[in-house]
C-alpha cells in the first residue's frame, strides 16, 4: 500500500487505539498555544496534497481553532424589544459553517495570502481545529507556477470571505450538480429564486 494510501486510511479509522491517543495528546497541546498558529508542515500531507499544497516555498500552513456551537444572539441581557417570534437567544445557529469560519479568520490574520483550501486535523469538547493552506501571490515561485497562478489575480482576494473556497460553497449549498441543482441555478438559491419569481415582459407585445 502506497504511503500516503495508508496514511489516508489511517485517518478514516479515527475509533482505532492509535489515532484516539494521537489525537487526545494533539488537542492538548492546541489548547496551549494561540488560536491562530502557524505550522512548519501539515499535519495531514496526504489531505493537504490532495487539496493543492505543495511543499515548496510560497506554500503556508496556518493551525485556526474554532469555538464550536451554535451562535448566541448578541442582545443586552437577551433582552429583544420586539415580537415573540424574534425573541430567540440561544438555539440559533450560525448560517456558514465552522470550517468557513476558521478559513475567515485565517485570511484576516494573514491578508497579504491568499486562502487556498482547508481541513479537519482535531476537535475536543470546546473548540474545532482546522489546517489552513495558503498561498503568497508574490512570490515568484508561485507566480512562475502555471497551475497555481491563477491565484495571483486579484479577483481571488479574500475569496474567503465571499464563499468562493471549498468549504464556502458547501455552505452556500453549491456542491450539487445535475438535476439536483435545480434550486441553485444561476449561482445560488437566491439567484435561482428570483429567477423564477420575475415576471419578463417584452416592450412591444
Amino acid at each position: 500500500m502506497p504511503a500516503y494510501k495508508y496514511m489516508e486510511e489511517m485517518w478514516r479509522h479515527k475509533q482505532s487505539d492509535a489515532l484516539r491517543f494521537l489525537l487526545r495528546v494533539r488537542a492538548w497541546e492546541y489548547r496551549q498555544r494561540n488560536r491562530i498558529t502557524r505550522v512548519h508542515r501539515p499535519t495531514r500531507t496526504e489531505k493537504a496534497h490532495r487539496l493543492g499544497y505543495k511543499a515548496k516555498q510560497g506554500y503556508v500552513i496556518v493551525r485556526c481553532a474554532v469555538r464550536r456551537g451554535g451562535r448566541k444572539r448578541q442582545n443586552h441581557r437577551g433582552m429583544v424589544f420586539g415580537k415573540p417570534k424574534h425573541q430567540g437567544i440561544n438555539h440559533l445557529k450560525f448560517e456558514r459553517n465552522l470550517q468557513s469560519v476558521a478559513e475567515e479568520k485565517v485570511g484576516r490574520k494573514f491578508a497579504n495570502l491568499r486562502v487556498l483550501n482547508s481541513y479537519w486535523i482535531n476537535q475536543d469538547a470546546t473548540m474545532k481545529y482546522y489546517e489552513v493552506i495558503l498561498v503568497d501571490p508574490s512570490h515568484t515561485k508561485i507566480r512562475n507556477d502555471p497551475r497555481i497562478n491563477w491565484i495571483v489575480n486579484p479577483v481571488h482576494k479574500h475569496r474567503e470571505c465571499r464563499g468562493l473556497t471549498s468549504a464556502g460553497r458547501k455552505a452556500r449549498g453549491l456542491r450539487k450538480r445535475g438535476p439536483r441543482a435545480n434550486g441553485i441555478k444561476g449561482g445560488s438559491y437566491r439567484a435561482a429564486w428570483l429567477n423564477r419569481n420575475t415576471m419578463r415582459l417584452k416592450r412591444y407585445r
